[in-house]
């Protein structure tokens, strides 16, 4: 297996410019891959523009462009752009400043605390694996529908350690 690419540095218009991409046709999530493994950072863009998603991945370094099932002939083919994890975090850390929406509390609370939270080796203590739940529920809950914008990540800023 090859060892993560590293995550390009942007140009600030460039860093705006898939912030934008971002707020209108991605998403800023935790997901599982497979059934049974824990939730990972996964920033991810939507497009039937292929060649705008390539734009992103040549910007970034990084990341992974996957075609969408077409389910009706009159459907335009679809693409979706994905990068994870730590190098999610290396794109998160030069777009957050630019982000607009909601999206904004999540990239706030997963530079914050997603690292911190996520050994590398999987290993958790009981402490850790009841933080990491604690950071997931709170980091889910920040959606669109509930009121949050992006003024609201003061009150996502961090995950405070019971005593």
């Amino acid at each position: 297996m090859a060892p993560p690419r590293e995550v390009r540095r942007l140009p600030a218009a460039t860093a705006a410019y898939i912030a934008g991409l971002v707020d209108g046709e991605g998403t800023v999530t935790l997901s599982r891959q497979h059934r049974n493994e824990g939730r990972r950072l996964t920033l991810s863009i939507s497009s039937t523009e292929r060649v705008l998603l390539e734009f992103v991945k040549d910007a970034v370094g990084a990341g992974r462009i996957t075609g969408k099932r077409t389910y009706s002939a009159r459907h335009a083919p679809s693409y979706a752009y994905a990068v994870t994890s730590r190098q999610a975090i290396a794109v998160l850390e030069q777009i957050a400043p630019h982000l607009r929406s909601y999206k904004k509390s999540r990239a706030t609370l997963a530079l914050r605390h997603y690292v911190e939270l996520t050994p590398r080796n999987g290993r958790y203590t009981r402490e850790l694996r009841d933080l990491r739940a604690r950071f997931e529920m709170i980091f889910l809950a920040l959606r669109p529908e509930y009121g949050h914008t992006a003024k609201s990540s003061e009150k996502a800023q961090c995950i405070p350690r019971e005593s």
